[in-house]
């Protein structure tokens, strides 16, 4: 029933954009196509949770207890554990490096605030979104994974408050859809300049945000930008993930980016010789 209603919703959605007469041809099939895979990765949601369940299958964050639904975005890769996959070897020197305290700003449903708890078990997670579900579901998420204690989740996180951490050994994960801008600046918190960060610049929705923090932070950190051309893979499909057609393959992967989203990967240059750093990977480096 749920799967014939979604059905229904979007064939009256792909009629609708096919319809318009305020964009041209070429930009109604690509606004439809769209449409169209992400309701035929949506379908493949169902046949992912049907055969494995919510566990995360590989990656860094394996062994996740995930959700049956994202708070938004894409779903399957999460539990495939092949998401942001470019950016899984930083992720995973993170996790190495053991902070004490971490800083997901813009934590969605919890999937690294969580993940991350659950793989540092001395450290403190705390996630910030402004979305009222996405809090409430990264709570639920710790407390199904025996993190609770160790995850505080919280809406507003402005830069004033980064003083509240400054000299500890903090890692900032960031993703607020282009507000990184506005909050990531030194010179209006001092304390950032101490802080290892882990950025998704959104290039896509501010051209230039990229070159922008590059030299906000360039003086005062490593900088390496992690580029991702969308390409992912499986070290051990399933059996059934195997057997899927060839372009359902593709779409159980993908991500729904419209864009360019890089990361910035940017260690502090004042690190401690005993602080094992974030491994600096990628096309470009500082």
């Amino acid at each position: 029933m749920k799967n014939s209603k979604l059905q229904q919703n979007v064939l009256a959605e792909a009629r609708a954009r096919l319809a318009t007469d305020a964009v041209d041809g070429n930009t109604q099939l690509n606004n439809t196509l769209r449409l169209l895979a992400k309701w035929r990765s949506v379908l493949l949601q169902n046949t992912v949770l049907q055969q494995h369940g919510t566990v995360v299958m590989q990656g860094p964050l394996a062994g996740l207890d995930f959700l049956p639904q994202s708070a938004e975005g894409c779903h399957v890769p999460k539990l495939l554990g092949c998401y942001e996959q470019p950016l899984q070897p930083h992720i995973q020197a993170a996790l190495s490096a053991a902070y004490p305290v971490v800083l997901n700003i813009g934590c969605a449903e919890g999937y690294y605030a969580v993940g991350m708890a659950r793989r540092m078990a001395a450290t403190r997670v705390l996630a910030f979104d402004l979305n009222p579900v996405a809090q409430q579901t990264c709570t639920e998420l710790a407390a199904k994974n025996g993190v609770a204690d160790r995850v505080t989740v919280g809406a507003l996180f402005g830069a004033e408050d980064f003083a509240t951490y400054a000299g500890q050994r903090a890692l900032v994960l960031c993703d607020i859809e282009g507000a990184e801008e506005q909050l990531l600046d030194p010179a209006v918190a001092p304390a950032l300049a101490g802080m290892d960060l882990i950025v998704e610049s959104h290039e896509c929705l501010k051209p230039g945000v990229t070159a922008t923090l590059t030299q906000r932070f360039e003086a005062t950190h490593h900088i390496t930008v992690v580029h991702d051309d969308g390409q992912r893979s499986l070290t051990e499909p399933p059996e059934w993930f195997r057997n899927l057609a060839h372009l359902d393959q593709l779409l159980a992967v993908w991500e729904w980016r419209s864009g360019p989203t890089p990361w910035l990967v940017m260690t502090a240059r004042g690190t401690p010789p005993t602080r094992q750093p974030l491994r600096k990977r990628g096309k470009r480096s500082r």
